[in-house]
């Protein structure tokens, strides 16, 4: 069984047509660009979009809370197809609210509500009509700590396929090894395929993680500070292959290291207090920011 790292097969074909249905972005936006509020309720204007970026994911006049707690105020935000999305802020500003609403996760939270809209293409991922179970399927979350689940290495990249795609045993195969090759970390584990998940290192675990969610053909990856668990090798690791995976898939990333932010994302957003202060390129967030508090967060003034 041998298949390229850069070509699908035949399994890869049947899942992404089973699963990830042709479903363009709306293109239309209006020339101004979007305007989030700071802590002190000024306007600001975010950065448009690259020109040859389309948003993947749109979010406009969001609001979270947990119970009486208000956790996120206002946010709007476009997320460009095909790019790595940072978001930064200190701990408790709301990075990881966001990231949970976009596929529901916080559906199991009982106080959680949500006002606004977040819509991936033209789904509107907020709608008491969306099934959550598929847009999950279109949304795969990578976590902070490495969590195969107690099988093997096989087992754990093969659940979801099995759950949502009809495909042959000899299909399932090719789609596993493709995973794992696309996870970087096929070498490291094709001896082993039908050992525990669990006898891995940190770094090859959270890959498998990885590899469990891309399986199943999501449009989008969020990945929740997704080396913070991990040695600098591993971390090393991990940022490459997101940096190959933004080819194919868009990804948003919630990270406290500022220098992780900086090397593998496109766009970055600051977050305060559950604001968007600033929205823009990487490039412009961390060496011309347009707001003090940006520059002061991102230089370790404070955060």
């Amino acid at each position: 069984m041998c298949v390229a790292n850069d070509s699908f097969t035949s399994a890869d074909k049947q899942m992404t047509a089973s699963l990830k249905k042709p479903n363009p972005v709306n293109e239309s936006r209006d020339e101004d660009s979007v305007v989030v509020t700071s802590q002190d309720s000024t306007a600001i204007d975010t950065k448009p979009l690259p020109e040859d970026a389309q948003p993947a994911i749109r979010i406009a006049d969001f609001n979270a809370f947990y119970g009486a707690y208000h956790a996120l105020y206002d946010i709007s935000l476009d997320i460009p197809k095909n790019r790595v999305t940072a978001l930064i802020g200190p701990s408790g500003c709301g990075k990881t609210t966001l990231l949970r609403w976009i596929n529901r996760m916080n559906d199991i939270v009982p106080t959680a509500r949500a006002e606004g809209k977040i819509s991936l293409a033209d789904l509107d991922v907020l709608a008491a009509s969306t099934d959550v179970v598929d847009l999950r399927r279109q949304v795969g979350i990578v976590f902070q700590k490495p969590n195969p689940f107690p099988k093997t290495i096989y087992d754990n990249v093969a659940y979801g396929p099995r759950l949502h795609l009809r495909i042959s045993r000899s299909e399932l195969d090719d789609l596993v090894e493709w995973a794992l090759r696309k996870a970087a970390v096929w070498e490291e584990v094709k001896d082993r395929l039908h050992k525990p998940a669990l006898g891995l290192s940190g770094g090859q675990q959270q890959r498998v993680c990885i590899a469990r969610t891309i399986a199943t053909g999501p449009e989008v990856l969020l990945m929740d500070e997704p080396c913070s668990a991990l040695d600098p090798i591993s971390t090393s690791s991990i940022e490459d292959l997101i940096y190959e995976l933004r080819k194919q898939y868009t990804i948003v990333i919630v990270t406290h290291n500022m220098q992780q932010a900086s090397r593998v994302s496109d766009m970055t957003a600051f977050f305060y207090q559950g604001r968007v202060v600033e929205f823009g390129t990487t490039d412009q967030i961390f060496t011309r920011p347009d707001q003090k508090q940006t520059e002061d967060y991102v230089t370790g003034k404070f955060g």
